[in-house]
């Protein structure tokens, strides 16, 4: 099972930076995400594939005409936060704001049910268990936030699956579909989105591919402009995270396409046997 998602951000929304880090600092930066948008639309209808779009709140109110392209194309349209906040750097209050926000004002847009949920960065974690309650209190049915291993924006690594899961909290349950990954030269590490993707060579991504039998892949339209500004400020970690392989990553993308089938994660949903896999309960 190959699960393909496109995080849709814009190439200034890198979290964790405070010269990026809210939607003031965003008004001085020129957009490049709708022609970023376009090109992945126009290679995965190439491909025949649909994908799982994680939108941005802060994206639709901006350009409702690229939400509505996505949908007329047949993609998904799932919800990635209003302000792509960190959700660890948020209070309950915050967060469940921001989350009914995005996800009325996508559905508004969209004209679909929105009950699917990526947080940014990956940033729910051990100490942030009380999103999952305020997701099942906003309609959200179904979550792809996990990275169950460390990293930079935390990640959830005490959490016991790496496949499709079940989310139990206070007698409410939620579909999980946490991050694939595979154990490297330095402990688990993710090969199929991002700067992992954008960094492998491609017969690692399609060795790792090969021998995965679920593989969530996150995708941004970023990834593959190799001729995005470059933030200056970003410390020099952050800066090679942001914009090593850029001038590779389209080409790989499109193999990647030719070469695996891929579904999103509606159609995931119905494939998964839920009675049959883990049930996790978070207290």
């Amino acid at each position: 099972m190959n699960i393909l998602t496109i995080d849709l951000e814009d190439w200034f929304h890198i979290l964790d930076h405070d010269k990026t880090a809210s939607p003031e600092h965003w008004k001085k930066f020129e957009s490049r995400v709708e022609s970023n948008a376009d090109r992945i639309l126009e290679q995965l209808e190439l491909a025949g594939t649909h994908a799982t779009f994680f939108c941005l709140g802060w994206i639709a109110e901006k350009y409702p005409a690229l939400i509505r392209r996505i949908v007329s194309c047949g993609h998904e349209i799932a919800c990635h936060s209003m302000n792509h906040q960190l959700v660890f750097n948020q209070s309950v209050n915050e967060f469940g704001d921001d989350l009914k926000r995005s996800i009325d004002l996508l559905q508004d847009i969209s004209g679909k049910k929105i009950d699917t949920y990526r947080a940014p960065g990956f940033s729910v974690s051990e100490n942030t268990k009380w999103v999952f309650e305020v997701l099942v209190e906003c309609g959200i049915k179904i979550d792809c936030s996990i990275f169950p291993a460390r990293r930079n924006h935390g990640g959830y690594a005490q959490f016991p699956n790496r496949k499709p899961c079940v989310i139990s909290v206070n007698g409410n349950t939620i579909k999980e579909f946490p991050m694939s990954l595979v154990h490297g030269p330095f402990g688990a590490m993710a090969f199929s989105g991002g700067g992992y993707f954008r960094f492998l060579p491609y017969p690692v991504i399609r060795y790792f591919f090969n021998r995965s039998g679920y593989v969530m892949t996150y995708f941004h339209p970023r990834d593959f402009d190799a001729a995005q500004p470059v933030l200056t400020s970003l410390p020099l970690k952050r800066k090679m995270m942001s914009y090593v392989g850029l001038k590779g990553a389209k080409e790989k993308f499109t193999r990647l396409l030719k070469e695996f089938s891929f579904i999103n994660v509606g159609e995931a949903v119905h494939q998964v046997h839920w009675n049959e896999v883990p049930k996790v309960i978070i207290e």
